[in-house]
């Protein structure tokens, strides 16, 4: 999934106000721009297979869920900062983003990333190659040998391809096919790139009786099979 670009000035934040194991209610930040992981529905409320995931998470781990969206450059900084208490927004887990935060469990299995462009022939390895900032997708194009172009959101470099901008775009398979549905012109080319190591939700190092609640709620899920399903009807990666 998404590889933050972590600076030395994220390093150097201090978690500020943060959950404690007292507390019931638990911020939960996403970005809101993703689907279907995460997005905002006509209603203006945060929507998708994140949302319900979430949702039925802190059902499970007896807490209550308050939502707040944020811009995916700064999603790492802002949890630590204390802005919200954990990031469920189709994160993948890293090393790089492990020296600053902790992650539970993944939630879903590592989702192929996969290019779209308006025609077929496109040179993959040697065009131009739209990725949204700071994920495992711009990193992958950087060393691909492609001349990447980076916008700050996913929508941005789905409209870059459609305006001629870029030639292709790189983003994880469920996102592409989204957006394939949603512009007839769009087209899967060339092979999936298997990119990331699982996603799972961020939370600060200091809170590990809120990671150990969700740990243990991710598992019930995957002992039951409503992961499955919920993975299934969102169609966001394959199942466990």
């Amino acid at each position: 999934m998404k590889k933050l670009i972590l600076s030395t000035a994220v390093l150097a934040l201090v978690a500020g106000v943060a959950y404690a194991g007292s507390h019931s209610v638990v911020r939960m930040g996403t970005e809101g721009a993703y689907p279907p992981w995460n997005l905002i529905n006509d209603n203006g409320e945060v929507d998708g297979f994140e949302r319900e995931l979430g949702d039925e998470l802190c059902a499970r781990a007896e807490l209550t869920c308050e939502w707040v969206t944020n811009e995916w450059d700064s999603i790492i900084p802002n949890l630590v900062s204390g802005n919200y208490d954990v990031i469920i927004a189709g994160m993948s887990i890293t090393d790089e983003r492990d020296e600053v935060i902790d992650f539970t469990q993944a939630y879903t299995p590592p989702d192929p990333s996969t290019y779209a462009a308006v025609s077929e022939g496109v040179d993959l390895m040697g065009g131009v190659i739209a990725a949204q900032t700071g994920t495992i997708q711009a990193g992958y194009v950087a060393e691909s040998g492609a001349t990447l172009v980076e916008f700050a959101t996913p929508d941005e470099t789905i409209a870059a391809v459609m305006n001629g901008e870029a030639d292709a775009v790189l983003a994880d398979d469920s996102f592409i096919q989204a957006a394939i549905a949603a512009n007839s012109d769009l087209m899967v080319v060339g092979d999936p790139v298997a990119l990331g190591g699982g996603v799972g939700m961020g939370i600060r190092e200091s809170d590990g009786e809120l990671r150990a609640k969700f740990d243990a709620a991710i598992q019930s899920m995957k002992d039951d099979g409503s992961l499955n399903e919920l993975i299934a009807k969102w169609e966001v990666s394959s199942q466990w």
